[in-house]
């Protein structure tokens, strides 16, 4: 698959997810297989994109390319404003979210509220690429509802107007995230028009992987909340694709290695307090991997000094390459 200057052999993307997919875990997903990993959603409202979360968002110091923003709006001019922004920050892509499907979010008009007016969609599609001399992907869903599946005719729009690859979730905004990822509409989307189709929604496993694959045809694949925890799923999806072999999990001492450095860096990014913050949520993924994994969260999230929690990191991964020894 070709964006712009750069060439995939059956991408595996990060999903970009907000409050969950910064700058340190793209990193880390990235060292780990996947082949690239879009930003956090960011705000084209000019207000919101002056704060200090949109700031750090767009903030891609020392991040490897392709660099890829997000941003979400319902205003075309926006839409164009914070194209622009993001490629003066340092952008390689820009990819529209018209997926998201939170109340906030589509109480804005914005994510996949915008599935129910396609003459605003090609407004704003119109919008972002004629502002911006870089590649404009798009992700969407399959529509708004079950009676109202327009995945189809988005996608030939998208072509039309110069997008250039459209990922795909395989729900509609009305599923939020609840039930099976339904992949006949993403074949129906692959089998329509001529640009790169990434197959989004419950990629699990790399038995699930190389099935949708094959059921799709799509070009490449985007995991979102299956890597929460599970950074090397990308490693393992991609070493079965090739060789159908299957690696095995990460062992304790590794996942306590990767959870440690991680935190740090987290630390590092947001700052002690809001830092801690987020590191109780990824440890707590990170304890499915480790034997008695719910005491380990409940001891984690009861610490409040980022300090403490590399501290006890430091402890638990001692105690496990000494049980490993």
């Amino acid at each position: 698959m070709r964006l712009g200057s750069y060439t995939f052999d059956t991408p595996l993307v990060l999903a970009p997810m907000a409050g969950v997919s910064d700058r340190v875990f793209r990193a880390l997903c990235r060292r780990h297989g996947a082949s690239y990993a879009p930003s956090e959603m960011t705000s084209a409202n000019a207000e919101l994109r002056a704060t200090s979360q949109t700031c750090r968002r767009l903030n891609m110091d020392g991040e490897d390319s392709p660099r890829i923003v997000q941003i979400a709006g319902a205003i075309p001019a926006e839409m164009a404003a914070a194209a622009q922004a993001a490629v003066a920050a340092g952008a390689e892509f820009i990819d529209i979210n018209m997926g998201c499907p939170s109340k906030r979010v589509c109480q804005q008009l914005a994510g996949s509220a915008l599935l129910r007016d396609e003459p605003l969609v090609r407004r704003i599609l119109e919008a972002v690429v004629g502002a911006v001399s870089v590649p404009v992907t798009l992700k969407t869903r399959t529509g708004w509802s079950r009676s109202e599946r327009n995945a189809v005719r988005v996608a030939r729009l998208a072509e039309d107007l110069g997008i250039a690859a459209l990922v795909l979730h395989g729900r509609t905004r009305e599923c939020a995230y609840q039930g099976d990822a339904e992949y006949d509409t993403i074949a129906q989307v692959k089998a329509a028009v001529s640009i790169p189709v990434i197959a989004n929604g419950d990629i699990t496993s790399p038995q699930k992987a190389r099935a949708v694959l094959a059921y799709t045809g799509a070009d490449g694949l985007m995991v979102g909340r299956a890597a929460q925890g599970d950074p090397w799923l990308f490693q393992r999806i991609r070493v079965y694709l090739e060789t159908g072999k299957m690696l095995p999990p990460p062992s304790p001492t590794e996942v306590l290695s990767t959870a440690r450095a991680q935190v740090g860096a987290l630390h590092g990014l947001y700052g002690p307090g809001l830092g801690a913050k987020f590191a109780r949520k990824h440890v707590g993924w990170y304890a499915r991997w480790l034997p008695q994994g719910l005491a380990v969260r409940a001891a984690f999230n009861a610490i409040e000094q980022a300090g403490a929690q590399l501290a006890f990191l430091d402890n638990l991964w001692t105690q496990q390459h000494r049980e490993a020894a």
